[in-house]
């Protein structure tokens, strides 16, 4: 399915959508979501005494009668919800991220099962209506984490991102009033709500719109590099859950060490893939997810940076720098932007982007050596061009050093490095990075020697691949263009 062509200027006409298909999840997942959720309501009952996880100061929250209208308005939208997909793949990650959040927090409440501790005033009118059609099939359990919670994560990001303008404004409010509503009606503990949130979000990054699911990629690192840092961001991850322990404020906690836990598992074998980056963005699951150290890596660049923060001329036009700003691509005239980092968003202009994920404090591998070598030559002649990753000092310098080996710019590592060194004395291009470049290199010479054995300059078909890559022929789905 397709969301068809446009009949005018900025008017999207849909043709067809796969509604049918978005039916046939909604049979399914409807007497899904009752059955299971019941069986859990009856199995916390069973228990003697379910436990309660409140804050003394939740006493103060009010109770309003008239905020059960957004709290069962959820069930609503989510049968609307499917209606907004374009196309089979994206009903069928749409119904896979709300199939995975109710399996999670199904289980949750079965094997940890809590109750709401406090009484529910009252309620009169047509609000009383609705809280007693609620009190037919729920009942003071099934809290943490908070599944209404989680489906409107899912369900806000679907609705948020088919609208635009003033309705999105909408959007984004009675998403936050039917936040807030499962305070206000007393079904919810405050705890229940932020694991809620955090259920949600690790299912939009588990089923993303575009690409494999990550646990696809996973293959298990055996390099002693990689599984190093790895057991760093585990023992960080495990740090910042013993300081959740104690609970209150420090529960907070958790959320960076869930962060650093999946950045751990990246290195172990998920990859640059659990940073979900395309086309310079990252995913709406992986921003939320990974954001403690999103913002840690992005703090970070700027304090090792800050007393050198401009990017410096190589040559010919090629620059090397940290991770720019959008002001400073304008400030700077850069026309074209090489990016190697895959844990920070690179800035969207009318500049053209090469986006090449790779992770932080590992060599560069050969093959995306060469695809940033390849389009810094064919991007090179538009203009200013600017290669960088979180400081300029390793993965960009390595993709620049790439270039000016295989272009014919330098005739050894030693010379590419030295070049590079002489306009950007911090770089740092380890051992094992320069043994990925003579490999790239033996690699280049092999390919175009087997197309033309009298070719000497090892990158000879370069201006040629480079401008199959700007003109989108390459059929490589890794560099995306803008």
């Amino acid at each position: 399915m397709t969301a068809g062509t446009s009949s005018s200027p900025g008017v999207d006409v849909v043709h067809s959508r796969p509604w049918q298909r978005g039916v046939a999840w909604l049979l399914f997942l409807g007497p899904f979501f009752f059955l299971s959720y019941g069986f859990a309501n009856w199995w916390a009952g069973t228990h003697a005494s379910p436990g309660t996880l409140v804050y003394p100061w939740e006493r103060q929250i009010p109770f309003l009668p008239w905020t059960i209208v957004p709290y069962w308005s959820i069930d609503l939208l989510y049968g609307l919800s499917f209606l907004l997909c374009r196309e089979r793949r994206e009903v069928d990650r749409h119904a896979l991220r709300l199939l995975s959040a109710q399996l999670v927090a199904i289980t949750c409440f079965i094997v940890f099962p809590l109750r709401f501790s406090f009484a529910q005033p009252p309620a009169e009118g047509i609000f009383g209506v609705f809280f007693a059609a609620l009190a037919g099939f729920d009942q003071p359990f099934n809290q943490a984490p908070s599944l209404h919670i989680a489906l409107l994560v899912i369900l806000w990001v679907r609705y948020a991102a088919a609208c635009s303008g003033f309705l999105r404004l909408v959007v984004h409010a009675w998403a936050i009033l039917i936040g807030i509503s499962v305070l206000t009606t007393f079904q919810h503990h405050f705890i229940d709500v932020p694991t809620g949130a955090l259920l949600g979000v690790l299912c939009l990054w588990l089923w993303p719109d575009q690409g494999e699911t990550p646990f696809a990629a996973w293959r298990f690192s055996s390099e002693p590099a990689r599984r190093r840092l790895a057991g760093y961001y585990l023992a960080g991850a495990t740090l910042f859950a013993v300081a959740a322990s104690p609970g209150g404020l420090l529960l907070w906690m958790l959320w960076p060490a869930t962060s650093f836990l999946f950045v751990a598992l990246a290195y172990f074998g998920l990859g640059a893939d659990v940073f979900q980056k395309r086309d310079g963005r990252l995913s709406v699951g992986s921003r939320w997810l990974l954001a403690p150290y999103i913002a840690a890596a992005w703090i970070n660049s700027r304090l090792w940076t800050w007393r050198r923060h401009q990017a410096d001329a190589i040559v010919d036009d090629v620059w090397l720098g940290r991770m720019p700003s959008r002001r400073e691509m304008r400030k700077n005239g850069f026309a074209s932007l090489c990016d190697l980092t895959a844990e920070l968003p690179s800035p969207h202009g009318h500049w053209k982007t090469a986006s090449l994920p790779c992770l932080d404090l590992l060599p560069v591998d050969g093959k995306s050596l060469r695809r940033a070598a390849e389009y810094i030559e064919s991007a090179r002649p538009d203009g200013k061009l600017l290669v960088c990753c979180a400081l300029g000092y390793s993965r960009g310098a390595s993709a620049v050093a790439a270039w000016l080996l295989l272009s014919g710019r330098a005739a050894t590592v030693e010379e590419a490095c030295a070049m590079i060194a002489s306009r950007r004395p911090q770089v740092v291009i380890g051992a094992a990075q320069q043994a990925a470049l003579r490999a790239a290199s033996a690699e280049s010479m092999r390919v175009d020697r087997s197309q033309d054995p009298t070719l000497k300059p090892p990158m000879s078909r370069a201006a040629e691949i480079g401008q199959q890559l700007v003109k989108g022929q390459s059929g490589d789905e890794e560099i995306k263009l803008r």
